[in-house]
């Protein structure tokens, strides 16, 4: 078996929540065949896992396929899942169908396979699992015709790996469906309680000012078409902050005097890509939570600056302002429903930027609520 074949057996304990890592090593360390193997291993591992974070399909595994080729080292290799064979690269899988891997698929353990009516060529099949959430998924497959112990536990151990890579993306996925549905919910949440009041507001005007009216029906009907839109997960900064002065507009229409608003945004921001929905939840938050109960008037305060590499973005109300542990339990889903649009926010920033992309909440009984964000100006796959 080839030194890059041995490395491939470290790889599954230098794996650590999906992201190849290893102890850097001192200078004179790095001399021999199996340490610039064993980095070599380590390279590689991490130019397939972009494609296998994307799940276990024809396209991810194609573009893997040639470096879980190099990992173990074999004379070719085949990624089949429960239904079909995915990818072959390299000879001898010409014959590989599903039913030559139905018994790992069933059992879960590795084996070395003889092709079908081709015992006496010396060609094999090392097979070994992939596993997601202790379901068999798939399996890789070393194309060989030396199957001796070595490759059979290196395959194993890629094969570990791969599933390592195939959980990750399906908790991905499944962060991204939670996401949608939680949009889904901020759009019922936008219906009984803002409609209501909107209309009752124009209606207040159809005989005093019916010009008015007017306009405020059309405010509303671009509201509301912006808000239950179909297509796109991300908007512009501008058109976020659009359908805003809308709702404001719509909000004001009611609330008259008492409802004062602030907005300063640089137009260096403006064009950046913003979650969709992820500002009108706050200014209706503050509106709802902050405004409606205190005894005369309040200030609404919307800013957007240019930061070094990134949007600071912030809404701030001197409302009734709420207790922090509230707060809390509402940004983990175990508050009231009608929070459900903070932690909303605060899953997708994290999901799309990263962890230190979330809301910051700054809050107090009587002190008002700010709520703050920060926005890449480009990140990876974000675009309107």
């Amino acid at each position: 078996m080839t030194p890059v074949a041995i490395a491939a057996l470290v790889v599954a304990a230098l794996v650590v929540g999906g992201v190849v890592s290893a102890r850097l090593l001192r200078r004179r360390d790095l001399g021999t065949a199996t340490d610039r193997a064993t980095f070599a291993t380590l390279h590689t591992a991490s130019l397939a896992a972009p494609a296998l974070r994307e799940g276990l399909t024809a396209e991810a595994t194609q573009r893997a396929a040639k470096h879980l080729h190099t990992l173990l080292g074999s004379d070719g290799i085949a990624v089949t899942d429960t239904d079909r064979v995915l990818v072959v690269d390299g000879p001898g899988g010409a014959a590989l169908t599903v039913e030559s891997v139905a018994g790992v698929l069933a059992t879960g353990r590795p084996a070395v396979v003889a092709p079908p009516n081709d015992s006496a060529s010396g060609l094999r099949w090392v097979v070994a699992p992939l596993v997601v959430d202790d379901r068999v998924v798939g399996t890789l497959v070393a194309l060989t015709n030396d199957a001796d112990a070595g490759l059979v536990r290196a395959t194993t151990e890629v094969a570990r790996w791969v599933s390592s890579q195939l959980e990750l993306a399906e908790f991905d996925a499944s962060r991204t469906r939670l996401a949608e549905a939680e949009v889904r919910a901020l759009r019922a949440q936008i219906s009984p309680h803002f409609i209501y009041n909107a209309l009752t507001a124009i209606a207040s005007y159809v005989r005093t000012d019916p010009e008015h009216a007017r306009e405020l029906l059309i405010d509303f009907a671009d509201f509301t078409r912006y808000s239950f839109r179909r297509h796109g997960d991300f908007t512009t900064l501008a058109e976020e902050l659009r359908s805003i002065d809308r709702y404001l507009t719509l909000e004001r229409a009611r609330f008259g005097d008492r409802l004062q608003v602030t907005v300063r945004v640089a137009p260096e921001v403006l064009p950046v890509a913003v979650p969709y929905l992820c500002l009108q939840p706050l200014v209706e938050n503050a509106v709802r939570h902050g405004l409606e109960a205190k005894s005369g008037p309040g200030h609404i305060t919307i800013l957007a600056e240019d930061g070094v590499g990134e949007c600071r973005i912030s809404v701030e109300d001197d409302g009734v302002g709420a207790d922090p542990e509230q707060v809390r339990l509402a940004m983990t889903g175990e508050g009231d429903s009608d929070s459900i649009g903070v932690g909303n926010v605060d899953e997708r920033l994290r999901s799309v930027f990263g962890d230190e992309y979330g809301l910051v909440i700054e809050t107090g009984p009587g002190l008002g609520t700010k709520v703050s964000m920060r926005v890449p100006k480009f990140a990876p796959g974000v675009h309107t």
